[in-house]
């Protein structure tokens, strides 16, 4: 019996070893060794579009004149001031906002910044908690599919 049940086993542990599965369809290896095993399926944009609005109005009304109408940002943003800051960048999608979860971008317009680099005013006591999610909503509305779903499992379902 012992045989028997060595057999099997070795059996059983060539055939596991054997079955290959595709990491494309369940994300990358990354994301499966971190725990994050979420499909591009899963992963929607469901935002209310009353929300969206809102994030739209109040964006125009406080963040448009530093950002672009459409969070383009500033032209040559790349490129540091005389005063060795850089220019407001782009938000949607084309720069590196989506480098930064929620509660980050979130902490920046409160607090201003980042720090040392850029010369955003902070917004604390100005805007509302729920104003800045609006905001944020809208914001990641503009990004490209793509750049929306590496956001989301990467950088906003990171382990903490």
């Amino acid at each position: 019996m012992p045989v028997r049940a060595a057999t099997l086993t070795l059996l059983l542990l060539i055939t596991a070893c054997a079955e290959q599965t595709d990491t494309h369809s369940t994300g990358s290896t990354l994301d499966r060794i971190l725990g994050r095993n979420i499909s591009p399926e899963q992963i929607t944009r469901n935002f209310a579009p009353d929300q969206v609005a809102r994030g739209q109005a109040l964006f125009l009304k406080n963040c448009a004149a530093c950002h672009g109408q459409n969070a383009e940002g500033t032209p040559d943003w790349r490129k540091p001031l005389e005063n060795g800051r850089y220019p407001p960048p782009p938000l949607n999608g084309t720069a590196h906002a989506w480098h930064h979860s929620t509660e980050e971008l979130k902490r920046f317009i409160l607090n201003g910044g980042p720090p040392g680099e850029g010369r955003m005013p902070g917004w604390e006591g100005i805007l509302k908690d729920q104003e800045i999610d609006d905001i944020l909503i809208w914001i990641k509305s503009l990004w490209p599919e793509e750049v929306y779903q590496g956001w989301y499992t990467r950088i906003e379902n990171r382990p903490k």
